[in-house]
């Protein structure tokens, strides 16, 4: 292909692309492939969750603590990445607690949506990747990122919607982070169990009922030797991740051997594909890569 292919993730906190999909982008940046990371929030009202960092200091500057790991974590990945400057909605204790004023889980859909559909008319993604509509787990941002993101999707090639946003561009797919499924989590406690390393999944496992899998996975991308690329930028977002933590407890070349790919479910498509699927751009052709739709 002439041009080259772009994948865009849309997340709402900085970390998320780190824990979602971080190994597929870095295989497709790898091979060439343009992704760009829109992060809707700067994750200002996040708990420190690293027992190491949870210093006064750091907790007075979270703001600008976040940005500084996601810049690291983006140079990691090899990604660009984007601030798209809306508030962190926090993630209340009690549901019947009001969310904080002005957040961003409290926007209009339409204000909330415009700064994403203006990032899409100009990166022009062929691909967007975003949260199902539960939010992947029930955080208002997740759930509202879906929203936006859907908003975006449907709405950027659209030249009567968004004026002034830039020209039309119309994404060809669009994915939901298909990674914490049940059938997952036990394939890797069943293989550390058998060999005798302790495994954090059974709670999880035990738990499951209590949240049915909506989405079937479509689509997995091969990406295991990009595994230690992903926990290195997991890492430099040193005040959400413990290193001694859940995330690094199964070894990568166990993961490799056991379940080496980044999960989706294709939950809009424009071309043609056949599922189930190993690309995210799959069915996308030469001439859908150099031309925008409008």
């Amino acid at each position: 292909m002439s041009a080259p292919l772009r994948l865009m993730a849309v997340h709402a906190h900085p970390d998320d692309e780190s824990s979602k999909g971080a190994a597929t982008m870095a295989r497709y940046v790898a091979e060439g492939v343009d992704v760009l990371v829109c992060t809707l929030t700067g994750g200002e009202r996040g708990s420190i969750l690293n027992p190491k960092m949870d210093r006064p200091e750091i907790l007075a500057n979270i703001a600008e603590v976040r940005r500084l790991e996601m810049e690291r974590a983006r140079e990691i990945l090899g990604v660009g990445q984007r601030f798209l400057g809306f508030v962190d909605s926090g993630l209340p204790e009690d549901e019947s607690e009001p969310l904080p004023e002005g957040c961003f889980a409290l926007q209009p859909l339409e204000v909330a949506a415009a700064p994403l559909v203006a990032a899409v008319r100009e990166f022009r993604p062929h691909v967007i990747l975003t949260y199902d509509d539960d939010g992947g787990y029930p955080h208002p941002d997740h759930i509202m990122t879906n929203r936006v993101s859907v908003e975006a999707f449907e709405a950027a090639g659209d030249p009567d919607r968004y004026p002034g946003a830039g020209e039309p561009w119309q994404p060809l797919k669009l994915y939901y982070h298909m990674g914490f499924t049940k059938e997952r989590f036990e394939a890797l406690h069943e293989a550390m169990t058998a060999r005798g390393i302790g495994s954090p999944y059974a709670d999880w496992i035990a738990r499951w009922e209590d949240r049915p899998q909506k989405w079937e996975v479509t689509t997995r991308v091969p990406c295991g030797e990009y595994f230690e690329t992903r926990d290195k930028a997991l890492l430099a977002h040193a005040t959400q991740v413990d290193p001694d933590g859940f995330w690094f407890v199964c070894p990568c070349d166990l993961q490799r051997e056991i379940w080496p790919t980044e999960d989706y479910h294709l939950a809009r498509s424009l071309v043609d594909t056949e599922l189930p699927e190993d690309d995210l751009f799959a069915g996308i052709h030469a001439d859908e890569v150099s031309h925008a739709c409008s």
